[in-house]
C-alpha cells in the first residue's frame, strides 16, 4: 500500500510539473532577442500490481541442464544460470501464463485507486500477452527446427514472418502452416503477427507495411492499434494449434530417419 501510494503522488508531481512548463512556454514571446523555455523530464512512473495480478503471471521454470531454479514474468526461454535453451519444454508454459496474465485484467481494472493508470496497466498487460505469445512460437519453432541433423540454413528470426517461416518448414519437414490452419486461420495470425511487429518496433503505430502485409482494413497509417483481450486469446489458441501440428511433423521426420 505504502508504495502504491508513492508512486501515484510521485506520478501526480511529475505530471503537474509537466503542465506547469508546458504553460510558461506558452506564455513566452518568439519575438524576443532573449527567450526562456521550461522543460520537465519526467522520470519512470511505477505501478505496482495487485498480488491478485502479479502472482498468476509468474512461470516457475527448473533448468533441465543444470537444475536451476528461476521465474519470470511472461515468457522465458533461457535459463540465466547455464544459457539452456528450454524453449520447447516452456512453450506451453508460457502460453498458460500469458491466459493467466489475461485473466488478471479484472482484477488491475478494480483494484488500483488511479482509473487511467489501471487502464494502461491493463492495456501493458494485454500487448505484452500477444508479443509474448508470438514470442513463445518462434521460440518453440527454432528449437524443433535446429533438432534436424543438417538443418539448412535460414535469417535470423525467420520464424516471426508467417509466410517465409511456412516456407522453410515445408522445405524441412513436408508440411506448410496450411496443412494445420485454415485459411481464415492464417489470415487472423498473420495480423496478429504483424501487430506484434508494430508494437515491438513502432510503438503500436500504423504504417503502409503493416496494412500491405496485414489484409487488416479496420486501420489508417498514423493510427494506433487496439489490441483486445479476446485476441490475444485467439492467438495463444491458434499458435498453439500450429506448434502441435509443427510437432507433428517434426516426429514424423525423425521416424523416418531412423
Amino acid at each position: 500500500m505504502k508504495q502504491q501510494a508513492l508512486a501515484h503522488v510521485s506520478g501526480l508531481i511529475d505530471e503537474s510539473m509537466h503542465e506547469d512548463a508546458l504553460a510558461w512556454n506558452r506564455r513566452q514571446s518568439g519575438n524576443r532577442f532573449l527567450s526562456m523555455t521550461m522543460k520537465v523530464s519526467r522520470s519512470t512512473r511505477e505501478v505496482v500490481l495487485p498480488l491478485a495480478a502479479a502472482q498468476p503471471m509468474r512461470l516457475k521454470v527448473e533448468c533441465d541442464q543444470c537444475a536451476c531454479r528461476f521465474a519470470a514474468v511472461g515468457a522465458a526461454f533461457f535459463c540465466p544460470g547455464c544459457g539452456y535453451n528450454a524453449a520447447d519444454r516452456v512453450f506451453s508454459q508460457s502460453l498458460n501464463t500469458v491466459r493467466a496474465a489475461l485473466e488478471a485484467v479484472t482484477a488491475v481494472r478494480t483494484s488500483m485507486s488511479d482509473a487511467d493508470a489501471a487502464e494502461n496497466t491493463a492495456r501493458t498487460l494485454i500487448e505484452s500477452g500477444l508479443q509474448n505469445a508470438v514470442m513463445a512460437f518462434q521460440r518453440f519453432a527454432e528449437a524443433l527446427f535446429t533438432l534436424q541433423v543438417q538443418p539448412p540454413r535460414a535469417r535470423r528470426n525467420v520464424f516471426q514472418n508467417l509466410t517465409e517461416g511456412s516456407a522453410l518448414w515445408a522445405t524441412s519437414f513436408g508440411n506448410a502452416y496450411d496443412a494445420h490452419l485454415s485459411k481464415d486461420e492464417i489470415g487472423k495470425l498473420t495480423q496478429f503477427f504483424q501487430q506484434r511487429h508494430l508494437l515491438a518496433h513502432r510503438e503500436g503505430i500504423v504504417d503502409e507495411d503493416y496494412l500491405a502485409r496485414s489484409g487488416d482494413t479496420r486501420y489508417r497509417a498514423g493510427q494506433r492499434i487496439v489490441v483486445r483481450e479476446d485476441a490475444v486469446r485467439l492467438c495463444v489458441d491458434l499458435v498453439e494449434k500450429l506448434a502441435a501440428g509443427m510437432s507433428r511433423d517434426a516426429g514424423n521426420t525423425q521416424s523416418r530417419n531412423k
